[in-house]
């Protein structure tokens, strides 16, 4: 069974860069045809995915957030990490890691963390 953690500040202040790091066990992020995302959820709103970093090491990002977003990894903790820049208070949400999967014909997502909500605000 794959298990994800979240963790990181709960308050960001704005202009600041936002900082998450993910745990995942029973699991390399490394091997296997799996991506790890991150996706995280505004209040009153629906889930937004935000990138992932696969396997490989590749990563991909929402065009909306690219240019403020970075998703690393740190194998040897089997860890992998969000980064967001310039954070206002519209960055407000809980925050999910996940794990990718692609069927070919469509990507799920089948493991989760719990969230970690992440408030921006002075």
């Amino acid at each position: 069974q794959v298990q994800l953690q979240e963790s990181g500040p709960g308050l960001v202040k704005p202009s600041q860069t936002l900082s998450l790091t993910c745990t995942v066990s029973s699991g390399s992020i490394t091997t296997g045809d799996y991506a790890w995302s991150w996706i995280r959820q505004p209040p009153g709103k629906g889930l937004e995915w935000m990138g992932i970093i696969a396997y490989d090491g590749s990563t991909y990002y929402s065009p909306s957030l690219k240019s403020r977003t970075s998703i690393s990894r740190d194998s040897s903790k089997n860890q992998f990490s969000l980064q967001l820049s310039s954070v206002t208070p519209e960055d407000t949400a809980v925050y999910y890691c996940a794990r990718e999967g692609n069927s070919g014909n469509y990507y799920f997502y089948d493991y989760w963390g719990q969230g970690t909500q992440v408030t921006v605000s002075s």
